[in-house]
């Protein structure tokens, strides 16, 4: 298979090689095309959940019930701070 990469692409994707682990090109993009495909995979996977959160998301929103912006940022905080203890623990 030949892929054809404009010159901005192409320029990322050779700075990646330089500063990073992968032994070429090649390892690289295949790296990069597992990641994606997994990343597909799982929002396949999950997306009846995504789409019942933002029917859920969007029901709220009519009703009123929004929260400001900083309030929404101390929960992501909070949330943060929980996942990355629960991986320190782990």
């Amino acid at each position: 298979m030949t892929v054809q990469l404009s010159p901005e692409l192409e320029a990322l994707v050779r700075q990646d090689v330089e500063r990073g682990p992968y032994r070429s090109v090649d390892d690289f993009v295949e790296q990069a095309v597992k990641e994606l495909h997994d990343r597909e995979q799982w929002l396949a996977d999950h997306r009846d959940e995504i789409r019942a959160k933002i029917e859920e998301g969007w029901a709220s929103a009519e009703r009123g019930e929004l929260i400001d912006s900083e309030q929404l940022k101390r929960e992501m905080k909070g949330m943060k701070a929980d996942w990355l203890a629960e991986r320190k623990g782990a």
